[in-house]
């Protein structure tokens, strides 16, 4: 299994509807990619202040097996997310720190 881990840095200004809209259409990938299994969202909960280096948000997304990732990147529709995240995040593309771990099963 992959697990993709995206935090972001959103800009001040975009709001709580515009960040539940962005992981609102991650989340709807679901229903359209093989292999893709689940997917969760949020705020950092984290109590060790300042570790999270202001990504206070973000999103994980649990896939089958790399293939199944590399098929999430590739679709348009993720693509298309992904910009309007690259776009809500402070500093572009700086504002967005991705992490994908090999969960072995």
């Amino acid at each position: 299994m992959i697990r993709h881990c995206v935090f972001i840095r959103f800009r001040p200004e975009i709001s709580a509807d515009e960040k539940t809209l962005i992981f609102s259409e991650i989340a709807a990938l679901k229903s359209r990619l093989s292999g893709l299994l689940a997917t969760y969202e949020g705020g950092n909960v984290s109590p060790e202040v300042g570790m999270d280096k202001g990504y206070s948000e973000g999103f994980i997304v649990d896939f089958a097996d790399a293939a199944a990732r590399d098929a999430y990147l590739a679709d348009p529709e993720h693509q298309k997310t992904g910009a309007k995240i690259v776009a809500a995040a402070k500093g572009g593309i700086d504002g967005i720190f991705v992490y994908d771990l090999e969960i072995p099963g």
